[in-house]
Protein backbone atom coordinates (compact mmCIF):
# COMPACT_ATOMS: atom_id res chain seq x y z
CA UNK A 1 0.00 0.00 0.00
CA UNK A 2 1.67 3.32 -1.21
CA UNK A 3 2.31 5.81 1.65
CA UNK A 4 0.86 9.20 2.47
CA UNK A 5 3.36 11.14 0.72
CA UNK A 6 3.65 8.93 -2.52
CA UNK A 7 0.33 9.38 -2.48
CA UNK A 8 0.13 13.11 -2.24
CA UNK A 9 2.97 13.32 -4.68
CA UNK A 10 1.06 11.34 -7.24
CA UNK A 11 -1.85 13.94 -6.43
CA UNK A 12 -0.11 16.50 -7.08
CA UNK A 13 0.88 15.20 -10.40
CA UNK A 14 -2.46 14.35 -11.64
CA UNK A 15 -3.51 17.59 -10.17
CA UNK A 16 -5.02 17.18 -6.67
CA UNK A 17 -6.59 19.57 -3.95
CA UNK A 18 -5.79 20.87 -1.10
CA UNK A 19 -8.61 21.52 1.39
CA UNK A 20 -9.47 25.01 -0.10
CA UNK A 21 -7.19 24.88 -3.18
CA UNK A 22 -6.79 22.68 -6.59
CA UNK A 23 -2.54 21.95 -7.43
CA UNK A 24 -2.62 21.32 -11.10
CA UNK A 25 0.28 20.13 -13.10
CA UNK A 26 2.52 22.27 -14.98
CA UNK A 27 3.15 19.78 -18.07
CA UNK A 28 -0.43 19.05 -17.96
CA UNK A 29 -1.91 22.20 -17.92
CA UNK A 30 0.54 22.86 -21.35
CA UNK A 31 -0.69 19.74 -23.15
CA UNK A 32 -4.35 21.45 -22.08
CA UNK A 33 -3.12 24.56 -23.91
CA UNK A 34 -2.04 22.76 -26.52
CA UNK A 35 -5.04 20.52 -27.19
CA UNK A 36 -7.25 23.38 -27.13
CA UNK A 37 -5.16 25.71 -29.00
CA UNK A 38 -4.89 23.30 -32.06
CA UNK A 39 -9.02 23.77 -32.67
CA UNK A 40 -8.54 27.76 -32.89
CA UNK A 41 -5.47 26.53 -35.37
CA UNK A 42 -8.28 24.48 -37.56
CA UNK A 43 -10.77 27.12 -36.89
CA UNK A 44 -8.67 29.98 -38.37
CA UNK A 45 -6.98 28.09 -40.80
CA UNK A 46 -9.73 28.19 -42.76
CA UNK A 47 -10.86 31.68 -41.97
CA UNK A 48 -7.36 32.52 -43.80
CA UNK A 49 -7.85 30.43 -46.63
CA UNK A 50 -11.74 31.89 -47.28
CA UNK A 51 -10.76 35.31 -46.43
CA UNK A 52 -7.29 34.95 -48.45
CA UNK A 53 -9.39 33.36 -51.54
CA UNK A 54 -12.62 34.41 -51.50
CA UNK A 55 -12.28 36.45 -55.31
CA UNK A 56 -11.49 32.72 -56.08
CA UNK A 57 -14.23 31.64 -54.41
CA UNK A 58 -16.68 34.28 -55.86
CA UNK A 59 -15.68 33.27 -59.15
CA UNK A 60 -16.32 29.44 -58.61
CA UNK A 61 -19.08 29.30 -56.96
CA UNK A 62 -21.42 31.99 -58.05
CA UNK A 63 -22.38 33.38 -61.69
CA UNK A 64 -20.02 35.76 -63.56
CA UNK A 65 -23.12 38.42 -64.34
CA UNK A 66 -21.64 41.30 -61.54
CA UNK A 67 -17.91 41.08 -59.79
CA UNK A 68 -19.47 43.12 -57.08
CA UNK A 69 -22.65 41.37 -56.51
CA UNK A 70 -20.16 38.38 -57.03
CA UNK A 71 -17.58 39.56 -54.16
CA UNK A 72 -21.41 40.41 -51.91
CA UNK A 73 -22.30 36.76 -52.06
CA UNK A 74 -19.28 35.23 -51.06
CA UNK A 75 -19.30 37.47 -47.60
CA UNK A 76 -22.60 36.81 -47.22
CA UNK A 77 -22.19 33.23 -47.40
CA UNK A 78 -19.43 33.68 -44.88
CA UNK A 79 -21.76 36.14 -42.71
CA UNK A 80 -24.66 33.63 -42.39
CA UNK A 81 -22.63 30.93 -41.04
CA UNK A 82 -22.38 33.42 -38.26
CA UNK A 83 -25.58 33.37 -37.50
CA UNK A 84 -26.04 29.81 -36.62
CA UNK A 85 -23.06 30.23 -34.36
CA UNK A 86 -25.10 30.96 -31.48
CA UNK A 87 -27.11 27.75 -32.70
CA UNK A 88 -24.04 25.90 -31.42
CA UNK A 89 -23.23 27.37 -28.64
CA UNK A 90 -26.75 27.18 -27.65
CA UNK A 91 -26.23 23.40 -28.23
CA UNK A 92 -22.64 22.85 -27.54
CA UNK A 93 -22.12 24.96 -24.61
CA UNK A 94 -24.70 23.87 -22.18
CA UNK A 95 -23.83 20.28 -22.84
CA UNK A 96 -20.12 20.90 -22.29
CA UNK A 97 -21.55 21.83 -18.71
CA UNK A 98 -23.81 18.18 -17.89
CA UNK A 99 -21.60 15.76 -19.87
CA UNK A 100 -17.87 17.55 -20.26
CA UNK A 101 -15.33 19.88 -21.78
CA UNK A 102 -13.10 17.26 -23.61
CA UNK A 103 -16.02 15.13 -24.97
CA UNK A 104 -17.75 18.08 -26.04
CA UNK A 105 -13.99 19.64 -27.82
CA UNK A 106 -13.63 16.40 -29.78
CA UNK A 107 -16.98 16.75 -31.21
CA UNK A 108 -16.45 20.35 -32.37
CA UNK A 109 -13.19 19.34 -33.23
CA UNK A 110 -14.29 16.54 -35.88
CA UNK A 111 -17.31 18.35 -37.04
CA UNK A 112 -15.65 21.57 -37.87
CA UNK A 113 -12.47 19.66 -39.46
CA UNK A 114 -15.41 17.82 -41.87
CA UNK A 115 -16.89 21.18 -42.59
CA UNK A 116 -13.65 22.93 -43.80
CA UNK A 117 -12.81 19.25 -45.47
CA UNK A 118 -16.14 19.28 -47.71
CA UNK A 119 -15.75 22.66 -49.03
CA UNK A 120 -12.62 21.62 -51.02
CA UNK A 121 -14.99 18.57 -52.38
CA UNK A 122 -17.94 20.80 -53.89
CA UNK A 123 -18.01 21.34 -57.90
CA UNK A 124 -18.04 24.23 -59.16
CA UNK A 125 -20.83 26.84 -60.52
CA UNK A 126 -20.16 26.12 -64.30
CA UNK A 127 -20.54 22.27 -63.40
CA UNK A 128 -23.88 21.68 -60.51
CA UNK A 129 -25.32 25.53 -61.37
CA UNK A 130 -27.23 26.24 -58.45
CA UNK A 131 -25.89 23.98 -56.26
CA UNK A 132 -22.71 24.78 -55.43
CA UNK A 133 -23.56 27.95 -53.43
CA UNK A 134 -25.86 25.59 -52.07
CA UNK A 135 -23.29 23.04 -51.19
CA UNK A 136 -20.85 25.72 -50.05
CA UNK A 137 -23.79 27.20 -47.87
CA UNK A 138 -24.06 24.03 -45.90
CA UNK A 139 -20.58 23.43 -45.27
CA UNK A 140 -20.56 27.23 -43.84
CA UNK A 141 -23.51 26.20 -41.50
CA UNK A 142 -21.76 22.90 -40.45
CA UNK A 143 -18.19 25.30 -39.72
CA UNK A 144 -20.38 27.86 -37.97
CA UNK A 145 -22.45 25.37 -35.60
CA UNK A 146 -19.46 23.58 -34.43
CA UNK A 147 -17.55 26.40 -33.93
CA UNK A 148 -20.18 28.01 -31.81
CA UNK A 149 -19.42 25.34 -29.54
CA UNK A 150 -15.26 25.49 -30.11
CA UNK A 151 -13.96 28.74 -28.91
CA UNK A 152 -15.56 28.81 -25.60
CA UNK A 153 -14.70 25.59 -24.47
CA UNK A 154 -11.30 26.11 -25.23
CA UNK A 155 -10.99 29.16 -23.45
CA UNK A 156 -13.35 27.49 -20.41
CA UNK A 157 -10.58 24.13 -20.60
CA UNK A 158 -7.57 26.57 -20.04
CA UNK A 159 -8.50 28.96 -18.08
CA UNK A 160 -9.70 26.38 -15.58
CA UNK A 161 -6.79 24.79 -15.30
CA UNK A 162 -4.10 26.93 -15.78
CA UNK A 163 -2.89 28.39 -12.07
CA UNK A 164 -4.49 31.37 -10.93
CA UNK A 165 -0.74 33.82 -11.12
CA UNK A 166 -0.68 32.42 -14.82
CA UNK A 167 -3.77 31.85 -16.10
CA UNK A 168 -3.19 35.19 -18.67
CA UNK A 169 0.13 34.11 -19.94
CA UNK A 170 -1.40 30.00 -20.51
CA UNK A 171 -5.01 31.11 -22.18
CA UNK A 172 -3.30 33.71 -24.52
CA UNK A 173 -1.95 30.59 -26.18
CA UNK A 174 -5.36 30.47 -27.56
CA UNK A 175 -5.12 33.37 -29.65
CA UNK A 176 -1.60 32.78 -30.79
CA UNK A 177 -3.23 29.33 -32.18
CA UNK A 178 -5.67 31.63 -33.89
CA UNK A 179 -3.12 33.84 -35.87
CA UNK A 180 -1.04 30.83 -36.69
CA UNK A 181 -4.09 29.24 -38.12
CA UNK A 182 -4.72 32.39 -39.51
CA UNK A 183 -1.17 32.81 -40.94
CA UNK A 184 -0.73 29.29 -42.19
CA UNK A 185 -3.95 29.41 -44.41
CA UNK A 186 -2.97 32.82 -45.70
CA UNK A 187 0.42 32.15 -46.66
CA UNK A 188 -0.46 28.77 -48.34
CA UNK A 189 -2.98 30.59 -50.38
CA UNK A 190 -0.34 33.25 -51.21
CA UNK A 191 2.04 30.58 -52.07
CA UNK A 192 -0.24 28.87 -54.26
CA UNK A 193 -1.33 32.48 -55.74
CA UNK A 194 2.78 33.06 -56.93
CA UNK A 195 3.34 29.40 -57.92
CA UNK A 196 0.11 28.97 -59.86
CA UNK A 197 -1.68 30.43 -63.04
CA UNK A 198 -4.47 32.38 -62.15
CA UNK A 199 -6.12 29.50 -64.37
CA UNK A 200 -4.88 26.35 -62.41
CA UNK A 201 -6.22 28.27 -59.12
CA UNK A 202 -9.54 29.18 -60.20
CA UNK A 203 -9.68 25.54 -61.77
CA UNK A 204 -8.28 23.28 -58.60
CA UNK A 205 -5.40 24.92 -57.10
CA UNK A 206 -8.11 26.46 -54.59
CA UNK A 207 -8.98 23.08 -53.31
CA UNK A 208 -5.73 22.27 -51.80
CA UNK A 209 -6.06 24.59 -48.56
CA UNK A 210 -9.66 23.25 -47.39
CA UNK A 211 -8.64 19.49 -48.22
CA UNK A 212 -5.87 19.72 -45.87
CA UNK A 213 -8.17 20.31 -42.59
CA UNK A 214 -8.55 16.91 -42.70
CA UNK A 215 -5.45 15.85 -41.34
CA UNK A 216 -5.40 18.51 -38.74
CA UNK A 217 -8.42 17.96 -37.33
CA UNK A 218 -6.82 14.02 -36.55
CA UNK A 219 -4.16 15.71 -35.14
CA UNK A 220 -6.98 18.04 -32.79
CA UNK A 221 -8.81 15.38 -31.97
CA UNK A 222 -5.69 12.80 -30.81
CA UNK A 223 -4.64 15.68 -28.88
CA UNK A 224 -7.69 16.63 -26.94
CA UNK A 225 -8.00 12.63 -26.49
CA UNK A 226 -4.90 12.51 -24.48
CA UNK A 227 -5.99 14.87 -21.67
CA UNK A 228 -8.22 14.31 -18.38
CA UNK A 229 -11.24 16.99 -17.94
CA UNK A 230 -10.03 19.96 -16.21
CA UNK A 231 -9.51 19.93 -12.72
CA UNK A 232 -12.63 22.56 -11.93
CA UNK A 233 -14.68 20.70 -13.51
CA UNK A 234 -14.44 17.60 -12.13
CA UNK A 235 -14.60 19.05 -8.44
CA UNK A 236 -17.87 20.68 -9.41
CA UNK A 237 -19.19 17.15 -11.08
CA UNK A 238 -20.29 16.36 -7.54
CA UNK A 239 -22.29 19.44 -7.35
CA UNK A 240 -25.60 20.15 -8.77
CA UNK A 241 -25.17 20.61 -12.76
CA UNK A 242 -28.11 21.74 -14.82
CA UNK A 243 -29.95 18.01 -16.22
CA UNK A 244 -31.24 19.58 -19.52
CA UNK A 245 -30.14 21.96 -21.92
CA UNK A 246 -32.81 24.46 -21.20
CA UNK A 247 -32.31 24.61 -17.85
CA UNK A 248 -29.10 25.49 -18.45
CA UNK A 249 -29.90 28.39 -20.84
CA UNK A 250 -32.45 29.70 -18.45
CA UNK A 251 -29.70 29.79 -15.81
CA UNK A 252 -27.50 31.54 -17.97
CA UNK A 253 -29.81 34.18 -19.11
CA UNK A 254 -32.19 34.41 -15.96
CA UNK A 255 -29.53 34.29 -13.56
CA UNK A 256 -26.36 35.14 -15.39
CA UNK A 257 -27.54 38.40 -17.72
CA UNK A 258 -25.60 41.32 -16.48
CA UNK A 259 -22.10 39.24 -16.71
CA UNK A 260 -23.72 38.02 -20.28
CA UNK A 261 -24.23 41.95 -21.77
CA UNK A 262 -20.50 41.87 -20.26
CA UNK A 263 -19.26 39.17 -22.50
CA UNK A 264 -21.68 40.44 -25.14
CA UNK A 265 -19.63 43.99 -25.02
CA UNK A 266 -16.06 42.47 -24.80
CA UNK A 267 -16.87 40.32 -27.17
CA UNK A 268 -17.67 42.85 -29.69
CA UNK A 269 -14.61 45.19 -29.95
CA UNK A 270 -12.75 41.98 -29.77
CA UNK A 271 -13.86 40.73 -33.18
CA UNK A 272 -14.86 43.56 -35.28
CA UNK A 273 -11.06 44.81 -34.77
CA UNK A 274 -10.54 41.16 -35.94
CA UNK A 275 -12.46 40.14 -38.65
CA UNK A 276 -11.58 43.80 -39.60
CA UNK A 277 -8.20 42.97 -40.10
CA UNK A 278 -8.39 39.34 -40.70
CA UNK A 279 -10.96 38.96 -42.65
CA UNK A 280 -12.02 42.56 -45.01
CA UNK A 281 -8.51 43.86 -45.29
CA UNK A 282 -7.04 41.79 -47.79
CA UNK A 283 -10.19 42.14 -50.53
CA UNK A 284 -10.15 46.07 -49.09
CA UNK A 285 -6.80 46.38 -50.23
CA UNK A 286 -7.30 44.33 -53.62
CA UNK A 287 -11.20 45.42 -54.32
CA UNK A 288 -11.18 49.19 -52.98
CA UNK A 289 -7.54 50.66 -53.45
CA UNK A 290 -6.42 48.51 -56.48
CA UNK A 291 -3.21 46.51 -55.32
CA UNK A 292 -2.17 43.25 -56.99
CA UNK A 293 -4.44 40.85 -55.47
CA UNK A 294 -1.10 38.59 -54.19
CA UNK A 295 0.31 41.99 -53.12
CA UNK A 296 -2.80 42.82 -50.42
CA UNK A 297 -2.43 38.73 -49.39
CA UNK A 298 1.10 39.50 -48.45
CA UNK A 299 0.77 43.16 -46.40
CA UNK A 300 -1.59 41.66 -44.06
CA UNK A 301 0.15 38.62 -43.58
CA UNK A 302 3.54 40.31 -43.21
CA UNK A 303 1.40 42.63 -40.28
CA UNK A 304 0.29 39.14 -38.36
CA UNK A 305 3.56 37.77 -38.42
CA UNK A 306 5.15 41.01 -37.28
CA UNK A 307 1.83 40.89 -34.19
CA UNK A 308 1.74 37.60 -33.58
CA UNK A 309 4.18 36.99 -31.05
CA UNK A 310 3.41 40.18 -28.68
CA UNK A 311 -0.16 38.33 -28.17
CA UNK A 312 1.66 35.63 -25.04
CA UNK A 313 3.93 38.38 -24.12
CA UNK A 314 0.88 40.88 -23.12
CA UNK A 315 -1.04 37.48 -21.59
CA UNK A 316 2.07 37.06 -19.32
CA UNK A 317 2.38 40.85 -18.42
CA UNK A 318 -1.40 40.91 -17.82
CA UNK A 319 -0.74 38.57 -15.01
CA UNK A 320 1.02 41.20 -13.96
CA UNK A 321 -0.93 44.78 -14.22
CA UNK A 322 -4.11 43.24 -14.63
CA UNK A 323 -6.65 42.15 -18.15
CA UNK A 324 -8.63 45.49 -18.00
CA UNK A 325 -6.08 48.22 -18.30
CA UNK A 326 -4.89 46.33 -21.66
CA UNK A 327 -8.26 45.94 -22.83
CA UNK A 328 -9.16 49.60 -21.74
CA UNK A 329 -6.10 50.64 -23.68
CA UNK A 330 -6.86 48.95 -27.26
CA UNK A 331 -10.68 49.95 -27.10
CA UNK A 332 -9.44 53.92 -26.61
CA UNK A 333 -7.10 52.97 -29.34
CA UNK A 334 -10.11 52.55 -31.36
CA UNK A 335 -11.78 55.61 -31.04
CA UNK A 336 -8.62 57.46 -31.28
CA UNK A 337 -6.81 55.77 -34.07
CA UNK A 338 -9.08 54.22 -36.23
CA UNK A 339 -9.40 56.90 -38.95
CA UNK A 340 -6.03 57.95 -38.72
CA UNK A 341 -4.98 54.23 -39.65
CA UNK A 342 -7.54 54.37 -42.72
CA UNK A 343 -6.08 57.37 -44.12
CA UNK A 344 -2.54 55.86 -43.67
CA UNK A 345 -3.39 52.79 -45.31
CA UNK A 346 -5.47 54.91 -48.28
CA UNK A 347 -2.05 56.74 -49.15
CA UNK A 348 -1.37 53.30 -51.10
CA UNK A 349 1.97 53.30 -50.62
CA UNK A 350 3.76 49.89 -49.41
CA UNK A 351 5.59 51.61 -46.13
CA UNK A 352 1.94 53.59 -45.51
CA UNK A 353 -0.17 50.47 -45.81
CA UNK A 354 1.49 48.53 -43.36
CA UNK A 355 2.09 51.39 -40.83
CA UNK A 356 -1.48 51.07 -40.99
CA UNK A 357 -2.19 47.67 -40.65
CA UNK A 358 0.21 48.02 -37.71
CA UNK A 359 -1.89 50.11 -35.53
CA UNK A 360 -4.95 48.06 -36.16
CA UNK A 361 -3.26 45.17 -35.47
CA UNK A 362 -1.67 46.37 -32.54
CA UNK A 363 -4.79 47.13 -31.27
CA UNK A 364 -6.10 43.66 -32.06
CA UNK A 365 -3.40 42.09 -29.73
CA UNK A 366 -4.62 43.98 -26.74
CA UNK A 367 -7.94 41.75 -26.80
CA UNK A 368 -6.16 38.88 -28.38
CA UNK A 369 -4.08 38.78 -25.47
CA UNK A 370 -6.81 39.59 -23.12
CA UNK A 371 -9.94 37.97 -23.64
CA UNK A 372 -9.29 34.37 -23.42
CA UNK A 373 -8.82 34.76 -19.60
CA UNK A 374 -11.23 37.47 -19.00
CA UNK A 375 -14.17 35.70 -20.06
CA UNK A 376 -14.29 32.51 -18.66
CA UNK A 377 -13.88 34.52 -15.46
CA UNK A 378 -17.34 36.34 -15.83
CA UNK A 379 -19.37 33.05 -14.91
CA UNK A 380 -19.37 30.50 -11.97
CA UNK A 381 -18.03 26.51 -12.77
CA UNK A 382 -21.61 25.23 -13.72
CA UNK A 383 -22.83 27.21 -16.40
CA UNK A 384 -19.18 28.39 -17.26
CA UNK A 385 -18.90 26.77 -20.59
CA UNK A 386 -22.46 27.05 -22.45
CA UNK A 387 -22.63 31.08 -20.94
CA UNK A 388 -18.92 31.66 -22.70
CA UNK A 389 -20.36 29.65 -25.61
CA UNK A 390 -23.82 31.79 -25.96
CA UNK A 391 -22.66 35.13 -24.91
CA UNK A 392 -19.18 34.80 -27.35
CA UNK A 393 -21.12 33.52 -30.03
CA UNK A 394 -24.73 36.04 -30.49
CA UNK A 395 -21.85 38.92 -30.24
CA UNK A 396 -19.46 37.39 -33.18
CA UNK A 397 -23.06 36.30 -35.07
CA UNK A 398 -24.75 40.09 -34.69
CA UNK A 399 -21.39 41.95 -35.13
CA UNK A 400 -18.15 40.25 -35.57
CA UNK A 401 -18.73 37.89 -38.56
CA UNK A 402 -20.59 40.63 -40.02
CA UNK A 403 -18.08 43.16 -40.08
CA UNK A 404 -16.46 42.44 -43.41
CA UNK A 405 -19.82 42.86 -45.10
CA UNK A 406 -21.04 45.88 -43.74
CA UNK A 407 -17.91 47.18 -44.32
CA UNK A 408 -17.60 46.79 -47.99
CA UNK A 409 -21.32 47.58 -48.48
CA UNK A 410 -20.83 50.98 -46.92
CA UNK A 411 -17.83 51.33 -49.09
CA UNK A 412 -19.81 50.82 -52.04
CA UNK A 413 -22.77 53.30 -50.62
CA UNK A 414 -20.49 55.99 -49.76
CA UNK A 415 -17.76 55.78 -51.90
CA UNK A 416 -15.49 56.67 -48.57
CA UNK A 417 -12.61 54.52 -48.56
CA UNK A 418 -11.98 55.53 -44.87
CA UNK A 419 -15.47 54.89 -44.11
CA UNK A 420 -14.92 51.38 -42.48
CA UNK A 421 -13.28 52.92 -39.83
CA UNK A 422 -16.51 54.21 -38.20
CA UNK A 423 -16.93 50.83 -37.11
CA UNK A 424 -14.23 50.07 -35.07
CA UNK A 425 -14.85 53.97 -33.62
CA UNK A 426 -17.85 52.22 -32.26
CA UNK A 427 -16.84 49.10 -31.27
CA UNK A 428 -14.11 51.09 -29.22
CA UNK A 429 -16.30 52.63 -27.39
CA UNK A 430 -18.61 49.76 -26.48
CA UNK A 431 -15.46 48.04 -25.49
CA UNK A 432 -14.56 51.00 -22.75
CA UNK A 433 -18.17 50.36 -21.70
CA UNK A 434 -17.72 46.64 -21.13
CA UNK A 435 -14.30 47.31 -19.47
CA UNK A 436 -15.61 49.77 -17.21
CA UNK A 437 -18.34 47.15 -15.90
CA UNK A 438 -16.22 44.57 -15.58
CA UNK A 439 -14.23 43.97 -12.69
CA UNK A 440 -10.60 42.68 -12.89
CA UNK A 441 -9.92 39.00 -12.98
CA UNK A 442 -6.05 38.89 -12.57
CA UNK A 443 -4.30 37.05 -9.89
CA UNK A 444 -8.00 35.60 -8.47
CA UNK A 445 -10.04 32.11 -8.75
CA UNK A 446 -12.67 31.45 -10.79
CA UNK A 447 -16.08 32.38 -9.86
CA UNK A 448 -17.36 28.87 -7.89
CA UNK A 449 -13.82 27.36 -7.95
CA UNK A 450 -11.11 27.22 -5.61
CA UNK A 451 -7.59 29.13 -5.98
CA UNK A 452 -5.49 27.04 -9.01
CA UNK A 453 -2.03 26.57 -8.28
CA UNK A 454 1.08 24.27 -9.16
CA UNK A 455 2.06 23.29 -5.53
CA UNK A 456 1.15 23.82 -2.08
CA UNK A 457 3.48 26.53 -0.76
CA UNK A 458 1.69 28.37 -3.85
CA UNK A 459 -1.84 27.11 -2.97
CA UNK A 460 -1.36 28.25 0.65
CA UNK A 461 -0.45 31.72 -0.91
CA UNK A 462 -3.18 31.82 -3.34
CA UNK A 463 -5.58 30.69 -0.32
CA UNK A 464 -4.44 33.22 1.82
CA UNK A 465 -4.58 36.09 -0.87
CA UNK A 466 -7.67 34.54 -1.79
CA UNK A 467 -9.35 35.64 1.92
CA UNK A 468 -7.79 38.65 2.55
CA UNK A 469 -9.52 39.74 -0.48
CA UNK A 470 -13.15 38.98 0.91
Amino acid sequence: MPSAGKRRRREDRRGGAEPDATIVDERQAGRAVAAAAIGNTVEWFDFGVYSYIAVVISQVFFPAANPTAQLLSTFATFAVAFLVRPLGGFFFGPLGDRIGRRTVLATTMVTMALGTLSIGLIPSYATIGIWAPVLLLVARLVQGFSTGGEYGGAATFVSEYAPDRRRGFMASWLEFGTLTGYSLGAGLVTLLTVAMSPQDLLTWGWRIPFLLAGPLGIIGLYLRFRLEESPAYRASSGAQQPSATWRGLRTIFGEQWRPMLKCIGLVLVFNVTNYMLTAYMPTYLTAVLGFQHTSALSLVLVTMVLVMGLIVVLGRFSDRIGRLPIAGLGSAALVVLSFPAFLLIGVGSTAAVVGGLLVIGLTLICFSSTMPSTLPALFPTEVRYGAVSVGFNISVALFGGTTPLIAEALVAATGMRSVPAFLLVVAGVVGLVAVWATREPAGRALPGSKPTATDREEARERVEEERESE
